[in-house]
């Protein structure tokens, strides 16, 4: 299995630290609001790694991180009068419902900053005893970067040119600007935990690397989270735990990409952030992975008005042609070996999942016409198919129930979709008589078709 490592720049031969065994983190959610799309995107694409890795017979131990204290969900606790610990675990509350209720399965493992400030504490005390980090007269510890020659690795980036795009605080308590914050002193009516350095909290960056020391130990096999992710907090993951351990902390580094709004960057300050709760409300969870996933898990994902809609109507397609195939033959039980072959080939190349998806159109296409020919190994194909592509969330559902709850006035029903099918096969064999036949066929169900390069396109007939 081949798996891009975002540390190398390459893809890479995947062996994991312990025959059999994996060890993978993902950052997680801060809980400042509800969940959004992107939060989405982030989870089901780790989720996606988990289940394949699983397949392929790892035992895997995946774990991904609440950030339920932080200067965002401190200025919400001031704008709502909620004491900020009540605010996070409320938002941690509501997230865990949307997830679930997105069919997103748990993590093995949740991690929380707060249920680890002793494993912080610790961490950032050690560091100091190694000459790594210092505390500062304000009662603020900061990680020391020239105290790390490697610093810059994962994100090619220098020192001197580390502080390009990042906020920069309390430049006067530092003793380089470019250093970061391991432990925040409170300031007036703020959450704070007791400290050698005084009262406080945790910095962003350290959670991570303690919470990560604490459930796996010095190394891990998977690192993963957004590409935004990777400086300043990844950068600073490394610095701060391969200082402290003296070993490569993560054997391979995983991003997924941004998401994008009709080509725009999905933020509060736009007003464009889909809340995964609102589409839901809008479109299944079929319709909602299949769109997700169709793209490359390292590309940026331009959501357009489309994008669901298309993503729906391909899937109402294929649960059309499911519910065909089960009740045309509803004693017929196989599999189709090839289709999980095939699938398992495609995603052992860093999970590409817009390849295995695209192979969808031409196995449906090949069901549409063996229903018309009446033949039981359409029904194989699509037991398979559901059993094998289950592990992207799709086709899970019951068709009927699911068709029912789907019924667009354009919807082109299953059995003008299979005649269409038949009529391009016989066309291909330049048999013209039947495929005019099959032509009067369609029209008298009320469907006209149109040839293309690429097969045939059909429409309600006017």
């Amino acid at each position: 299995m081949k798996l891009y490592n975002s540390l190398t720049r390459r893809k890479e031969e995947f062996v994991p630290l312990e025959a059999g065994k994996i060890k993978m983190y993902a950052c997680g959610i801060t809980v400042s609001g509800e969940a959004h799309i992107g939060h989405a995107y982030q989870a089901i694409v780790y989720d996606m790694f988990r289940k394949f890795l699983q397949k392929q017979g790892y035992r895997v131990t995946y774990a991904r991180n609440y950030t339920d204290v932080d200067d965002k969900i401190i200025a919400r606790s001031k704008e709502t009068g909620i004491p900020a610990d009540e605010y996070a675990e409320r938002m941690i509350s509501n997230i865990n419902a949307v997830m679930r209720r997105a069919e997103i399965d748990e993590p093995d493992l949740w991690l929380k900053a707060t249920e680890n400030i002793g494993n912080i504490i610790s961490f950032i005390g050690e560091l100091i005893e190694k000459g790594h980090a210092y505390p500062a007269e304000n009662g603020d510890v900061y990680f020391d970067v020239e105290s790390c020659p490697a610093y810059g690795q994962l994100s090619g980036r220098s020192a001197d040119d580390a502080l390009d795009g990042v906020r920069v605080e309390n430049d006067e308590a530092k003793r380089n600007a470019h250093d970061f914050a391991l432990w925040k002193a409170a300031k007036e009516g703020e959450i704070s935990w007791e400290s050698p350095w005084g009262k406080g909290r945790p910095g962003w960056h350290i959670e991570c690397s303690a919470m990560n020391r604490a459930a796996f130990g010095d190394q891990i096999d998977i690192h993963g989270g957004g590409r935004d992710l990777i400086f300043p907090h990844h950068e600073n993951e490394i610095a701060q735990t391969e200082s402290l351990t003296g070993k490569r902390f993560a054997n391979y580094w995983t991003h997924n990409g941004l998401i994008k709004v009709n080509g725009q960057k999905m933020s509060k300050s736009l007003g464009n952030s889909l809340l995964l709760s609102d589409l839901l409300d809008s479109y299944s969870t079929d319709a909602l992975k299949f769109a997700l996933l169709s793209n490359n898990y390292r590309g940026d994902l331009n959501v357009t008005d489309s994008l669901f809609p298309e993503a729906e109507a391909h899937i109402a397609k294929f649960y059309a042609l499911i519910a065909q195939a089960e009740k045309a033959f509803p004693n017929e039980a196989g599999g189709e070996e090839e289709i999980d072959k095939r699938f398992d080939e495609v995603m052992s190349d860093d999970f590409n999942t817009a390849l295995a998806l695209s192979d969808l159109f031409g196995y449906f296409k090949e069901v549409a016409r063996l229903l018309a020919e009446k033949n039981p190994r359409a029904r194989r194909m699509t037991n398979q198919i559901g059993k094998t592509y289950s592990l992207l969330g799709l086709f899970k559902k019951n068709a009927e129930e699911y068709l029912k709850g789907y019924a667009p006035e354009e919807e082109i029903p299953a059995e003008a979709l299979a005649i269409a099918e038949e009529r391009r096969l016989a066309r291909a064999e330049k048999n013209w008589a039947k495929s005019d036949e099959l032509r009067d066929k369609l029209k008298s169900l009320g469907y006209t078709v149109k040839d293309t390069k690429e097969g045939y396109e059909l429409s309600k007939f006017v």
